[in-house]
């Protein structure tokens, strides 16, 4: 079997770590199996390296921050090499460019466009661990490294199964899999064994960090199965993959606190002003999620939407531009609001769901200012200080810890 192993920072963040990882990947290779290896950058490097290029310059320089991040992936895969080396297995280390991965030119944020692994695989051929470095690639055009962004390593790893046509993925973290809610959140989360490809897409664009939305997709394209695992035991984990045993009417609770809200009042109810609005903040790069448009008075109309708070000095300065060229009431910024949202396929033929969901918020006086839907997934924006609430109670209504006893 070919399996593609990738390791997070808190897994290599430090000797000890690199050494126990080490003796995973060797365990697996003893095992009959080729092993390929995807490795983050040790623990904090990263924040360590943004905050040192803040400190030497103001300014910013994508291409030579490019240059500066993936110096902490280069890192860890040199150590890794040298521990596998140690314990008596042949290992070479490798770039994301010199592993063939290519990508778009856009520093910080670049997409894998193809991956072409010959080195890779003629490490394989040779009999060695191949170790590759996370988070980046190389612009064909340029010749320029580049980042992946959020997720970036998960992606890499992902991807590189799907060029090797590896039998499967295991992404190694700091957790046991992946949880019905935050267990930071909600102590009585339980481990799944096993989720499909379609949950876990929702549940990472919700808010789950386990993994990252475009792992799962990559994951999903190629029909790589999914192993999301802890580093620190050899315990199984949670399965991502396209069909699982059981089609669970609710998978699981998500959450995001990371959002704010920006409504801008009283502009012309009339067609053509929602795109006059939403153009110039996809052109300036800002995330959109849930929007809602509400008649505020006759001829005019609130509109609210919802954006990452890292978009929101953009977010906030683009609406106010628009709401003055529309001579609309004014914009207001709401940070302090978050983001719940149950998942799972058995909804799309489970009615009630929705109704279900909105009464326990009622009875618990949780507020919902916004709501978005998919055929698998219902969300609502609450107060960000009630989030807590929001998702213990619904967890205890979708999913307790005993399921109901049937009456005889």
């Amino acid at each position: 079997m070919l399996i593609v192993q990738k390791f997070g920072g808190t897994s290599v963040a430090g000797a000890d770590r690199i050494r126990n990882v080490a003796r995973r990947v060797v365990e697996t290779h003893e095992a009959g199996n080729d092993v390929v290896v995807v490795v983050s950058a040790m623990g904090a490097t990263t924040d360590s390296l943004i905050r040192l290029a803040s400190d030497v310059s103001e300014n910013s320089h994508p291409r030579e921050m490019d240059m500066l991040l993936t110096a902490g992936e280069r890192i860890s895969m040199a150590l890794t090499a040298m521990a596998i080396q140690d314990l008596g297995v042949g290992a070479m280390s490798l770039t994301g460019s010199q592993a063939g991965i290519l990508t778009t030119p856009d520093h910080g944020e670049a997409q894998i466009t193809e991956i072409k692994p010959g080195r890779v695989k003629e490490g394989l051929a040779e009999g060695k661990v191949v170790i590759v470095a996370g988070f980046q690639g190389v612009d064909p055009e340029s010749k320029d490294v580049t980042t992946l962004g959020r997720g970036g390593s998960d992606a890499t790893a992902v991807a590189l199964a799907a060029a090797l046509k590896a039998d499967s993925c295991e992404i190694y973290t700091d957790v046991d899999g992946v949880f019905t809610a935050d267990p930071r959140v909600y102590p009585d989360a339980r481990k799944l064994e096993e989720v499909s490809f379609e949950e876990m897409l929702e549940l990472a664009s919700a808010g789950a960090r386990v993994l990252m939305a475009r792992s799962v997709e990559f994951g999903r394209r190629y029909g790589i199965p999914i192993h999301v695992r802890s580093s620190f035991h050899s315990g199984e984990g949670t399965w991502v993959k396209e069909k699982t045993m059981e089609q669970a009417i609710i998978r699981g609770v998500a959450h995001d606190a990371s959002e704010a809200k920006v409504t801008v009042h009283g502009v012309p109810d009339q067609p053509g002003v929602a795109a006059a609005l939403f153009e110039p903040l996809a052109t300036a790069g800002v995330n959109v999620d849930m929007i809602v448009q509400n008649v505020s008075e006759e001829g005019r109309t609130d509109i609210s939407f919802t954006v990452p708070r890292a978009d929101l000095t953009e977010a906030k300065s683009v609406s106010a531009e628009v709401a003055d060229k529309l001579q609309a009431n004014g914009v207001d910024v709401d940070e302090n609001i978050a983001r719940v949202t149950l998942v799972g396929a058995g909804m799309k033929s489970e009615s009630g769901i929705a109704a279900r969901m909105f009464r326990i918020l009622s009875d618990h006086g949780i507020n919902i200012e916004m709501i978005s839907t998919s055929p698998i997934r219902i969300s609502c924006v609450v107060r960000g200080d009630q989030i807590s609430e929001a998702v213990s109670r619904l967890h205890e209504g979708f999913l307790p810890l005993s399921p109901p006893t049937e009456e005889a």
